[in-house]
């Protein structure tokens, strides 16, 4: 009862954080896709050297943790650009380019996963390999990683978190506010436990589900 009446008398705290999570995480899978695609593309390439800054870019990304990321793209824009960015953008970039980087090889591992024959049969009936990759090659590919990228997104979720150390006004920025209000170190914090593992346990469903649905129809 007392976790009920401290989310209900904190309540405006917590649904912010939970808008600026679930929005955060969203944009950045939408942008991390996107950029993401480049990236894989570019490591499929048989230019040396897009495979080469591919490579490096995913390589260096998934070699660090995120909260370093955020906290260079934050103090960084200004000391490198001169730029005074909001918190939320930086963490959005950050975000993005993180998200990017998994995304990449995500994508490269579900085009190498079609069986070349469909390649071969393809530019046998005279397409180029532009229209093979965008006609025959991606919807089979986009298809296999659906559940993967669904993944990705429940895992964004939880990293997002430390978007708080730049003062982005998530969840777990939202349980330090409340810790001070209420002069409750632990409760807030298992309100915040409770509210990500719904989100998460809620998307691992309908991953799971629609990675099902995905196997009938094949």
């Amino acid at each position: 009862m007392k976790l009920i009446q401290l989310f209900l008398d904190y309540k405006y705290y917590f649904l912010t954080g939970v808008k600026v999570t679930l929005l955060l995480s969203f944009l950045g899978l939408i942008f991390g896709t996107t950029l993401g695609s480049l990236f894989s593309l570019m490591k499929l390439s048989k230019n040396r050297a897009l495979r080469a800054i591919a490579t490096a870019y995913i390589e260096v990304v998934r070699g660090t943790p995120m909260i370093t990321q955020i906290a260079m793209v934050y103090f960084g824009s200004y000391v490198l650009l001169g730029a005074d960015i909001d918190g939320f953008l930086a963490a959005l970039i950050a975000v993005s380019l993180n998200s990017a980087a998994y995304v990449a090889e995500i994508i490269r591992s579900g085009i190498q996963s079609i069986d070349k024959g469909q390649t071969e049969a393809s530019r046998s009936l005279g397409l180029t390999s532009g229209q093979t990759m965008r006609y025959v090659i991606l919807p089979q590919a986009v298809k296999n990683i659906l559940p993967t990228l669904g993944n990705e997104f429940v895992t964004l979720i939880k990293e997002t978190s430390v978007a708080s150390t730049i003062g982005v006004a998530d969840l777990m920025y939202a349980s330090k506010i409340v810790q001070g209000s209420s002069f409750q170190p632990f409760n807030p914090l298992i309100i915040v436990a409770v509210i990500y593992f719904l989100f998460t346990f809620s998307l691992s469903q309908l991953v799971g589900l629609l990675e099902r649905k995905l196997n009938q129809n094949d």
